[in-house]
């Protein structure tokens, strides 16, 4: 009882205690609230409730060509940062261009995001040029760091050349100065479809962003450029930021126009979620680049070559089978010409038949000639980053013309060579005879014994040379 009544008035001591700290504590932030107007007090800078963050926003990188693995990362980020309604998105841009239809799937999300999409096109040095122009001009808020740039939008016909390149001539604008300084229209319809087509794009979305016009159109009819500095100054991008923070300080206070209506970004306190490619993007990523697709099919199909070289190898066909399927996986995401993929089919299968059929090298250089048109065409775009090197081709017909020389040399010198094997090799060989006799009798050869027929008498261990061969019997002359 005594312990319990020494607990109880521990405890009426605390709590009388904490009741004389609050009761003391209740007049200074009373007189701290009525004092700040006047500005007397010195807690009036400080807060009497921690700042609420902004919230998320998610931060992407896209710096390669625009292809179809990056649209799906793109694609896939931006509709996850809308489930987790975050404030925006912010894209991380350096490209030198990419396919038409993979930025035209990214500029469409964009259009019709929930959340605003903030481009900035960084670090130092990075450019926005073809594809990444139409990208900065729809995204809602553009942004570049120092040093960089953004155009050249001209779009690539199919083929490989750009509209202006379409035709022998061109029509030029001749009603006043202005029209003068636009650049000569291509001759061809389906030059002009293709430019029009792009410049009323870019023009559809630079009114809807409220962005320079003028300089849109000249992106794409002339391929112009300009620097950082310039495209504020000329009304392209909103604003020049030299870091990530710098970036985030200038969003904080700045309206959006979204489908839902205005938003205004808070970025005081922003948490950015970076985003990186899964495994599978990136697989695809890598498998999508034109040098690696080219390569797979060439290693599926030489690989298969072998195998059927060596039955049971088996090595060579595991891995000859997975290169071509994963080579064939990408060329079918690919804007590939089907024409070009045939010839390239069959020129290795002409060089193939070559070692089986004496063409005396028609089918090898034929199969060579097929092979090497087959590559050039085979990627039907010329858009950057998405070409297939000229060097890689020539390299690979250099090896594979070089192998196949190299083997009808090794040919034409077997033919010219003695056989080796066979009742063949005996005739105009030495015999020795194992004893004497005029007509038939028995020689040694390679150590086994022969019927003999000889046009003269032979002594015995005399040295005979073999005229030919006639069943089991050979016919011998003696040697002088």
């Amino acid at each position: 009882m005594a312990l319990r009544h020494v607990i109880l008035g521990f405890l009426a001591i605390l709590l009388t205690g904490a009741g004389i700290s609050i009761a003391a504590a209740q007049p200074v932030e009373t007189q701290a609230a009525d004092a700040s107007p006047a500005g007397a007090s010195p807690l009036e800078a400080l807060p009497l409730e921690p700042l609420p963050l902004a919230g998320t926003a998610v931060l992407v990188e896209i710096k390669d060509a625009i292809s179809p693995a990056t649209r799906e990362f793109f694609l896939r980020t931006l509709e996850r940062a809308e489930d987790q309604e975050a404030e925006f998105l912010v894209l991380i841009l350096d490209t030198p261009g990419g396919l038409s239809d993979s930025m035209r799937d990214m500029i469409q999300g964009i259009l019709n995001s929930r959340i605003p999409v903030v481009t900035y096109v960084a670090p130092s040095g990075a450019h926005a040029a073809s594809a990444g122009t139409f990208i900065l001009y729809a995204s809602h808020i553009a942004a570049m760091a120092p040093g960089t740039n953004l155009g050249a939008a001209t779009p690539v016909s199919i083929g490989g050349s750009s509209p202006e390149e379409d035709g022998d001539e061109t029509e030029k604008s001749k009603d006043g100065d202005e029209d003068a300084k636009k650049s000569a229209q291509p001759s061809t319809a389906i030059g002009r479809k293709v430019l029009n087509d792009s410049v009323a794009y870019i023009r559809s979305i630079a009114e809807m962003r409220g962005r320079n016009l003028e300089f849109a159109e000249a992106a794409v009819v002339d391929a112009a450029s300009i620097t950082a500095t310039e495209a504020l100054k000329r009304g392209v991008i909103d604003l020049i930021a030299d870091d990530l923070p710098a970036l985030m300080t200038a969003l904080d206070g700045r309206e959006v126009k979204l489908p839902t209506g205005v938003r205004i970004l808070k970025t005081r306190g922003i948490v950015l979620e970076r985003i990186e490619m899964d495994w599978r993007t990136g697989l695809l990523s890598v498998l999508t680049n034109p040098m690696i697709a080219y390569g797979l099919l060439l290693i599926g199909i030489y690989g298969l070559m072998f195998e059927g070289y060596n039955p049971g190898a088996v090595l060579p066909g595991v891995v000859g089978g997975v290169c071509l399927l994963l080579g064939l996986y990408a060329l079918q995401v690919l804007s590939v010409n089907f024409a070009g993929l045939a010839l390239v089919f069959l020129g290795v299968g002409m060089m193939v038949a070559e070692f089986f059929v004496p063409s005396f090298g028609a089918l090898g250089f034929g199969g060579l000639v097929a092979f090497v048109i087959g590559s050039i065409v085979l990627m039907d775009t010329d858009s950057p980053g998405m070409a297939l090197s000229r060097g890689l081709v020539g390299g690979v017909a250099t090896v594979a013309g070089t192998l196949m020389l190299g083997t009808i040399w090794l040919a034409m010198r077997a033919r010219r060579r003695p056989i080796a094997t066979g009742r063949e090799q005996m005739i105009g060989d030495t015999a020795e005879a194992v004893g004497a006799f005029t007509d038939q009798g028995q020689v040694r050869i390679y150590g086994e014994l022969w019927n003999a027929v000889s046009s003269g008498p032979v002594a015995a261990g005399q040295k005979l040379r073999v005229d030919r061969v006639q069943g089991l019997t050979l016919h011998v002359s003696p040697i002088d």
